[in-house]
């Protein structure tokens, strides 16, 4: 049986990050992709120029239809930008208890440009972090939910990713792809112990996508019936290769985009 998918985000015209990463993400791990829209944007790989919102009750009706027609193994929440469409996908989501949510807070862009504004920050934790199953921000993202300052080193990682559980998710993973080092660690905290996830630094500038991806890939494994911890792993690996294939593509003259498809294109 092929499992089905649910992306709630933006779109990225780009096809490097938002809704364009995700379903390429679910095909390249083996499930069926499905889309709610949140938001147009108007981005390239050197940044965004542009956002439009999408009315919060079509989005709750995009959500809406998918379940009532398909079966829905796993959902994954990416660009929300309003307080009133977090209220809308929460209000939605939580009549389906049970599905796994993957939240991936996703507040700026790659280019610096904002796309979660403060009340819709208040709204995610308030409505959406207590239905998810996890959550996936980093570092700048973990500190802005806590109301804390980035954490600089493993401990504070860890230190804020218990914390985060404490909002609500049964579990999250902080990424810590922005520490300094040669390693590039994330830790996942699963309401009991922390998990470290790690490997090597991948230097270059083609890491467009990177969260939508990690957390799209943690989505599909957990649709498919694994374990939180072994779904974070599966998404750490896919995620370590599509960064180091990515320099095989020629996208864009800014920070171009991760290799989705690593591991099935092959000459």
């Amino acid at each position: 049986m092929i499992h089905n998918v649910l992306s709630i985000a933006g779109s990225d015209p780009s096809g490097g990050a938002g809704i364009q990463a995700d379903l390429k993400t679910f095909a390249a791990n083996g499930t069926y992709g499905m889309a709610a829209l949140t938001a147009l944007t108007a981005q390239n790989t050197r940044g965004v120029s542009g956002v439009e919102t999408v009315p919060p009750a079509f989005v709750q009706a995009q959500i809406a239809a998918v379940f009532d027609d398909i079966r829905v193994d796993a959902v994954k929440i990416g660009m929300i930008a309003t307080a009133d469409i977090a209220s809308a996908v929460a209000e939605v989501l939580s009549r389906h208890p049970g599905v796994p949510i993957v939240l991936d807070p996703v507040m700026v862009a790659k280019g610096g440009a904002t796309l979660l504004d403060e009340d819709a920050i208040a709204a995610v934790k308030t409505t959406l972090l207590p239905l998810a199953t996890v959550v996936t921000p980093n570092l700048a993202e973990a500190g802005r939910l806590l109301d804390l300052p980035q954490a600089t080193d493993r401990r504070g990682m860890a230190k804020q990713a218990a914390a985060l559980v404490d909002l609500g998710p049964r579990a999250a993973l902080v990424k810590g792809g922005h520490l300094d080092g040669s390693d590039s660690p994330d830790v996942l905290h699963d309401m009991h112990d922390a998990h470290w996830l790690d490997a090597a630094r991948t230097p270059g500038r083609n890491t467009h996508g990177t969260g939508c991806t990690l957390s799209s890939a943690l989505a599909a494994h957990l649709a498919k019936g694994a374990t939180i911890h072994d779904a974070a792993r599966a998404a750490k690996c896919y995620v370590t290769g599509a960064i180091s294939a990515a320099d095989t593509l020629c996208v864009g003259q800014g920070h171009g985009p991760v290799h989705h498809f690593h591991a099935l294109w092959k000459d």
